[in-house]
C-alpha cells in the first residue's frame, strides 16, 4: 500500500526522523501535535484552552494535505501537563469534534518537550 508522507517543514522532523502525519490507504495518522508556529515559538503561552484551539488548527491542516478533514477523525488523544486544566482543553476539543464524537483520552504527564507547552494532540482519521 502506497505510503504518503506529510510535512510541515520543521527542522526537528529530520533531526527526530517523523513526520507531521502519515496516509496509507484511506487512514490518516497524525504525529503528537503542540501549540508551536512555523517560526517555532509557543503560542498561547500559559493558555490550554488557546494552545488546544492551535493544535487543533494545525492538525486541521495536516489532515488537509492528506486530503482528509477533522469531520473524518476518529480517534484524538490529548497528552496535559495539568490535569486540572481538562475543562479549558475539553472545551476547545468539544467545539471542533462536538458533532463528530471520536473515541478520546486525556492523560496527564510530568512534561512535554517544552515547559511552556500545556498540551500535545494525536489524531487518527479514516477517510471514506
Amino acid at each position: 500500500m502506497e505510503r504518503q508522507r506529510i510535512t510541515s517543514g520543521a527542522p526537528w522532523e529530520d533531526i527526530v526522523g517523523y513526520s507531521r502525519a502519515i496516509r496509507v490507504g484511506n487512514q490518516v495518522f497524525v504525529s503528537g501535535t503542540a501549540a508551536v508556529d512555523e517560526h517555532g515559538h509557543t503560542v498561547g503561552q500559559g493558555d490550554a484552552y488557546r494552545q488546544m484551539k492551535f493544535i487543533l488548527e494545525k492538525i486541521g491542516k495536516a489532515l488537509q494535505q492528506a486530503g482528509a478533514s477533522l469531520e473524518q477523525v476518529v480517534r484524538t488523544r490529548i497528552f496535559v501537563t495539568d490535569i486540572s486544566q481538562w475543562e479549558a482543553i475539553g472545551r476547545a476539543h468539544g467545539e471542533a469534534f462536538g458533532h463528530i464524537m471520536p473515541a478520546t483520552s486525556m492523560v496527564e504527564v510530568s512534561r512535554l518537550i517544552s515547559p511552556e507547552l500545556l498540551v500535545e494532540v494525536e489524531v487518527d482519521a479514516v477517510i471514506g
